[in-house]
């Protein structure tokens, strides 16, 4: 059974409707798919369009991961693009919402094939390093990207043999 939408002040619902239309339309404006966004939060896809539509019943929480996922400046907090060569912040374990190929070498070798853009969705990137692992020179990959190989192995595939 779903939780019960809890009564507040119409302007703090007008509010939260508005917040979910800034998320939506931020999303739009990166060209990035609900689904890859709600993989990159943790949640449901489901939970991502409640909270794109400013239901208060989503807890703050979600709507924060949403938040983050999309690199979104709260006011409060700040979150911040990854930038894997200009900061020394320990993102292990952490999988960004679009994966550029110039921040992973072995990444952007294995994606030869790809025309048009220069960044992926996690699903595509464990996609490519998965299909040719056997052209991977494990040896060469630099720390974030075996990091980045981890996150994407155990948050979309326990069963990849990547790395």
């Amino acid at each position: 059974m779903p939780a019960r939408t809890p009564i507040i002040a119409s302007t703090a619902a007008e509010k939260l409707i508005e917040l979910g239309k800034k998320i939506r339309a931020h999303r739009k404006e990166l060209r990035i798919s609900a689904t890859a966004v709600s993989e990159a939060a943790g949640m449901s896809r489901v939970t991502l369009y409640r909270i794109e539509n400013g239901e208060p019943s989503v807890t703050m929480g979600a709507y924060f991961n949403a938040m983050e996922a999309l690199g979104i400046n709260f006011g409060i907090i700040k979150f911040t693009e990854l930038a894997t060569d200009s900061l020394n912040v320990d993102r292990k374990g952490w999988i960004p919402t679009r994966i550029h190929l110039s921040h992973y070498p072995q990444l952007k070798k294995l994606a030869w094939q790809v025309h048009g853009t220069d960044e992926l969705t996690p699903v595509e990137a464990l996609s490519i390093y998965d299909r040719n692992r056997r052209h991977m020179v494990v040896e060469d990959l630099e720390p974030n990207e075996r990091d980045l190989i981890e996150a994407l192995r155990i948050a979309l595939s326990e069963r990849s043999g990547i790395v």
